[in-house]
């Protein structure tokens, strides 16, 4: 796969649905900068994908606190995601048979991550950084001196991160969700992690 994906801007000529706003605001968030470089998330495909499945996990864990009164919002949402997933595959040259295998592979993906993240936001011990150290730290390099010593700090930051933003979304108004106003924090901090 190509770095062009997830490379354009999801942004249209005509206004977006709620459900599409949401999903902008996710793409935003996951391309922070802060959030890409040595000792961070990989700035490639699959680093790229595994910030936006964080982000979109974010946003349906708020919206599932709803119950029924979201449950057509988390659906738009989620299958926003996915056809644009698709077509960014498109654009790359993915024909429709591969575009196919991709995008179940990716959903697959995705499901896994929003159950793992979902059990480390519980507050099972060191289950959420774990996941962040699998899902989006596999290519951070250890220092030979104390291997996984800066991905675990690096993980940490961004499990802090990931509560920090969900106790955050708790607490915006579901009406503003409704609208598709949504409002992330910004990206975390990663001075004085080793990388």
């Amino acid at each position: 796969m190509l770095k062009r994906l997830f490379g354009r801007a999801t942004g249209r000529s005509h206004p977006l649905n709620p459900a599409q706003a949401l999903y902008a605001a996710v793409v935003r968030q996951a391309r922070q900068p802060e959030f890409y470089g040595e000792g961070r998330v990989s700035d490639t495909v699959e680093g790229r994908f595994e910030l936006l499945a964080l982000h979109g996990f974010l946003v349906l864990h708020r919206l599932k606190r709803e119950g029924d009164a979201t449950r057509s919002l988390a659906q738009g949402m989620f299958d926003t995601m996915f056809e644009d997933l698709d077509r960014n595959l498109r654009e790359i040259g993915i024909g429709d048979l591969g575009v196919g295998k991709r995008i179940k592979l990716l959903a697959e993906n995705f499901y896994g991550r929003i159950k793992v993240y979902e059990e480390g936001l519980r507050g099972a011990p060191g289950v959420l950084e774990t996941a962040i150290t699998r899902n989006l730290l596999t290519d951070t390099a250890a220092t030979p001196a104390s291997p996984g010593a800066a991905s675990s700090s690096v993980a940490r930051v961004i499990a802090d991160y990931v509560r920090r933003e969900a106790s955050a979304l708790a607490v915006q108004p579901l009406r503003s969700l409704a609208a598709g106003e949504l409002r992330f924090g910004p990206a975390p901090s990663f001075t004085g992690v080793a990388s």
